[in-house]
């Protein structure tokens, strides 16, 4: 498969996923946009060895293959298409490979972690499926420095709380809880109510608290931001349109909290277009 082949293979991946990502790479230059495609190709599709492994097959076996196809990446040598992309974009952009490696253990935490004694177990796991693909964007878009990765890793942490909180429903579906245990026993909300998707005044406390450590680290990206030069944050423009996106999911749980034991929450595409045009048009008039 060539390189062009492999590219249109993860383009087509990206753009069916249905992913509040996609529409944030559509301002991005094509190289970069293309680096962005195989990028998240590569993180959904290790996602998606374990939480929807195709039948007959065994999760961990397929984490090390992805681990072989990784290791083949940065030796020149990948065979699948999603990793002879990937292969032409971090050689390009200088993208570490510890990153999909910290990526990977994140997801197999996935394999034997159904609950999180304290946040700061939590948090490990976080860093890992979310922060570390901060950092390699920000190699996609240019800007590496300290402050830059500071802004990277809270905003990876805002979104997978936010991500936490919608989803805690489905989570729960399948046996596992996110939210910390310390955090439950101080709402007086039990893990029991929470896989029975109980409604009640202790799981109103339990969202408006974790919606509240949501928000902290939106914050503390926000300021990271803010102190970088103004061409460094014009080039993040597009991990902005994706807090613009991913911040209206979180102020919708916080109107609905109930609703996380409902369908899905999530913004309509012309909403996330709107918020992805409105948020690129500021960046260049500012």
């Amino acid at each position: 498969m060539t390189a062009a082949d492999a590219q249109a293979f993860c383009t087509a991946f990206t753009k069916t996923s249905g992913s509040n990502f996609y529409y944030s790479f559509l301002f991005l230059p094509k190289a970069n946009r293309e680096a962005m495609y195989t990028v998240y190709a590569f993180c959904k599709a290790v996602d998606s060895a374990v939480d929807e492994p195709p039948a007959g097959s065994n999760p961990q076996e397929e984490l090390s293959r992805w681990r072989a196809e990784l290791d083949a990446v940065y030796q020149g040598t990948p065979n699948w298409p999603i990793t002879i992309s990937l292969a032409d974009h971090v050689k390009r952009l200088s993208i570490p490979k510890g990153y999909f490696e910290e990526l990977i253990k994140g997801v197999e935490m996935d394999l034997t972690m159904t609950r999180y004694r304290t946040f700061d177990e939590l948090s490990h796991y976080c860093y890992r499926v979310a922060s570390v693909v901060g950092l390699i964007c920000l190699h996609i878009f240019g800007v590496t420095a300290a402050r830059a990765q500071d802004y990277a890793v809270n905003l990876g942490m805002a979104f997978q709380l936010t991500n936490i909180l919608r989803d805690l429903g489905a989570d729960a579906a399948q046996g596992r809880i996110y939210l910390p245990q310390d955090d439950l026993r101080a709402c007086g909300y039990s893990e029991a109510a929470l896989l029975q998707k109980q409604v009640s005044p202790e799981l109103t406390a339990l969202v408006r608290q974790e919606a509240a450590r949501a928000h902290h680290y939106y914050a503390k990206a926000h300021a990271a931001l803010m102190s970088l030069p103004r061409h460094e944050r014009r080039a993040l423009t597009v991990a902005e349109i994706m807090r613009g996106i991913y911040f209206r999911v979180l102020q919708k749980v916080e109107r609905t909290d109930h609703q996380v034991f409902g369908p899905r929450i999530r913004l309509s595409t012309g909403h996330r277009l709107a918020v992805a045009a409105g948020i690129w048009l500021r960046a260049q008039f500012s």
